[in-house]
């Protein structure tokens, strides 16, 4: 969803010095952070030549498949793997798993995480069912504590061009090759200088 990909939003780089910025303020508070990654085989159902709405993007082992190079991302960060299923969209970070093969809300939970701030590129797709998904799996009724970090909010810059200025109440962030940024922490934690709580 960078610049020079094959789904590219518009300016969409501008998005990594804020996340960059977030990122580390969310360490220095001692809060997890996951960056979930389209990963997708060459061969998908999500894919226009095999039925699927989507030129080919973010395919295994491929540069387009790589964070950005700008994109600081803590040693520690948890990467998040979604759409490695060839039958399935796996749009949501909610839809990926870890390294050792445990769904993401599995590792929230182990975690005993019950807040979440998301940040990334598309709120049409994969950053809005992502939120939709927190809410639901992780928060439940709480959804007051899903805080969008994208860069309309936090730059204060124009809204990308694929993105839709509204999706929907708190209903923004995460995506691609630099597809999700997700800082997660238990309401202890609460983490929100510098972060807006609606969209």
């Amino acid at each position: 969803f960078c610049p020079g990909g094959a789904l590219a939003v518009a300016h969409g780089d501008r998005v990594v010095p804020v996340l960059n910025r977030c990122v580390a303020d969310a360490r220095q508070h001692g809060m997890h952070v996951y960056a979930s990654r389209d990963w997708h085989p060459a061969v998908s159902d999500h894919f226009a030549a095999y039925g699927g709405p989507w030129p080919p993007h973010c395919v295994q082992h491929t540069d387009g498949a790589e964070f950005h190079p700008d994109l600081e991302l803590p040693r520690s960060t948890i990467l998040i793997t979604k759409g490695d299923d060839p039958h399935a969209h796996g749009y949501s970070a909610f839809d990926g798993h870890t390294a050792d093969g445990r769904s993401l809300i599995q590792d929230l939970h182990t975690r005993q995480v019950d807040q979440v701030y998301i940040g990334g590129l598309a709120t049409d797709y994969c950053v809005r069912t992502s939120v939709l998904d927190a809410r639901r799996s992780v928060l439940g009724p709480r959804n007051d504590l899903v805080v969008p970090l994208d860069r309309h909010e936090l730059a204060r810059e124009p809204e990308p061009e694929r993105s839709p200025s509204s999706v929907m109440p708190l209903a923004t962030s995460l995506a691609s090759p630099f597809t999700s940024i997700l800082i997660a922490a238990n309401s202890s934690r609460s983490w929100r200088r510098g972060i807006g709580t609606s969209v």
